[in-house]
Formats: structure tokens, sequence, C-alpha cells
């Protein structure tokens, strides 16, 4: 098997999730526990009902990867949606991407935030969201970081057990022209 740095999945889709996607993504999303916080059932039809993008990316073999992302104006439970609503303006709140293990680094990430950043663009002027420091995730934040989102803030709980850099990034930039460095490490957010 190729090294992550030189693995191109080629046939890379993107597309709008549908209803026969949601048992394949909740167990994708499952899997990535502690980069995501694993949803319920309920949980998670709660989000998909509220999400203003929700796609997914896919080869011919198929299912690569997830985002969902939300509109502020929310009662959304998640502490970090929260602290972006108190901070004000308009945002895209990524609440979640995921990539499956065996497609990191092969650019669907990349596909994924390119294709975010399309929908975003007009419509609000940042996308927002948070990788977590405690736990680390080293890989998803040093993606993150290439990809031109900035720290605005760390949010701490359970006494400093768990904590998160909270990003954001302007929409109408490619995400593709951010950086030629490939994305090792791959989104979990």
């Amino acid at each position: 098997m190729p090294s992550p740095e030189h693995l191109t999945i080629k046939n890379i889709s993107v597309r709008d999730a549908v209803a026969t996607d949601h048992a394949a993504v909740l167990a994708l999303n499952n899997s990535a526990v502690p980069h995501v916080n694993e949803l319920s059932t309920a949980a998670f039809a709660w989000i998909v009902a509220h999400a203003a993008y929700f796609r997914v990316a896919e080869d011919p073999a198929g299912l690569l990867g997830f985002v969902i992302a939300l509109g502020p104006g929310h009662d959304y439970w998640s502490l970090n949606y929260q602290w972006f609503t108190a901070r004000g303006g308009e945002f895209l709140y990524l609440d979640r991407i995921v990539v499956a293990e065996h497609a990191r680094g092969a650019g669907v990430g990349r596909a994924l935030y390119d294709d975010i950043d399309r929908f975003a663009t007009g419509r609000w002027p940042r996308i927002t969201l948070e990788v977590n420091l405690r736990p680390p995730n080293p890989g998803s934040l040093a993606f993150h970081e290439r990809l031109g989102f900035r720290r605005v803030g760390v949010r701490e709980e359970e006494h400093g057990a768990k904590a998160v850099a909270l990003m954001e990034r302007e929409t109408g930039r490619s995400i593709s022209s951010s950086s030629s460095k490939p994305d090792r490490g791959g989104p979990s957010s």
C-alpha cells in the first residue's frame, strides 16, 4: 500500500447527502471519536434536520467522508457553536467533517473544503470550526492552519481535561490554492 503522502483517490465526487447515506455517515462519525463527538441516532437526526450544508465525498467504491455545517440562529447544544454565536456575526459553523481512515491524505478533505467554501461564499462571510487540543489532534490542527484557518480562541471543559482551538476563515478563498502540501493527517473536527 502506498504511503499516505503518495495516495491519491481518483474520481472523488462530492454530492448532497441523502437519507440512504445516513447510517453510513453516522457510523463513520462514531468511528472518529474522540476527534469528533459520538452521536446518537436522535442527535444525528437533529443536526441533519438543521444543517445548512450536508455533503458526502465518495468514489466508485463508496463513502470517503462527509461534512455537516449549520448557520447561526439555532438552539444547538454544542458549546463550541454557542461560543461562536455569543461572539456575534454571521457564520457557517462546520460542525463535523470526517474522512475515512483509508482515504486520509488523498485529497478528500481538500475536496470537501473546496466544496463548502464555494457553498458558503456569498452567503456567510466566514466558516467557523473547532479542532481538539486535548485530546490532541495535531494532524487536523496542521491541516486547518495550512488551509488558512486561524485561531480566534480556546475553550476548555472538564477542568481542562478537554480543550479545543476555535478557528475561522473568510469565505471566498480557494482552499486548494491555500497550500500545495498534501493533506496528511486529514480532517476530523
